[in-house]
């Protein structure tokens, strides 16, 4: 069975001058997005970017917690920040996933190796397979 995800977004104006807002049809909300939140960075206008690494970071999450389990060392706790760079001009360039993750009997080596295995295997990281995508895992 597949999963459709939806998100609509209106735009006016311009690139530069415009403005738009998105709304995810899961109904969380409806999030402004502009040009100089993009270009210059914002801390309350979201950017396409800022939902690639929303879902980025939530993918490799669940990819990872899976790889685990499947390991026989089932996570106790996974933390990941996504941080993707948008360059004007350029586009979206690269996603450094940056994870810590308690695993109990795990041993740092095979934590990096299903951590990269994780972040190969996730549908997102594969989605973004155009660009760069680093990873740095911290077994707590």
């Amino acid at each position: 069975m597949s999963v459709t995800s939806e998100a609509s977004t209106i735009w006016t104006g311009t690139l530069t001058e415009g403005s738009g807002t998105v709304t995810p049809a899961s109904g969380i909300g409806t999030f402004g997005v502009d040009w100089k939140a993009r270009s210059n960075g914002s801390d309350s206008t979201t950017t396409p970017e800022e939902l690639i690494a929303a879902a980025h970071s939530s993918c490799f999450g669940m990819a990872f917690s899976n790889a685990l389990t499947e390991n026989g060392t089932p996570p106790e706790k996974i933390n990941t920040t996504a941080s993707v760079t948008f360059v004007p001009g350029t586009g979206v360039t690269g996603s450094h996933l940056n994870v810590s993750a308690v695993v109990p009997g795990l041993d740092d080596e095979k934590f990096q190796e299903l951590a990269n295995a994780a972040k190969a295997g996730c549908p997102i990281s594969q989605a973004l397979a155009g660009i760069d995508i680093t990873i740095e895992a911290t077994l707590d």
